[in-house]
């Protein structure tokens, strides 16, 4: 445990942190798996615009650092891959 009153405070906000990216981490996750739902459900029109916030979603997470830029890029990629195929 720390002793400092700095490092106790800076226990506090990244724990705050840590809750609010794990809720955006979720969303994500959740989202991809709608994306690859719609694609084997053959639902184009859903398909576009789940895929469209997901992307929306990957680009403010990689903004605020929440995941890698590289990451989202891939993820992008991975859907627009579907997206087209579609």
């Amino acid at each position: 445990m720390a002793n400092l009153k700095a490092s106790k405070k800076d226990i506090r906000r990244i724990t705050k942190q840590t809750a609010r990216n794990r809720t955006v981490k979720s969303t994500l996750k959740t989202l991809a798996k709608k994306v690859l739902l719609e694609v084997r459900n053959d639902n184009k029109e859903k398909l576009k615009s789940t895929a469209m916030e997901l992307v929306s979603l990957l680009d403010k997470a990689a903004k605020r650092d929440i995941i890698h830029p590289n990451k989202a890029s891939r993820q992008k990629a991975k859907m627009a891959k579907y997206i087209f195929a579609a």
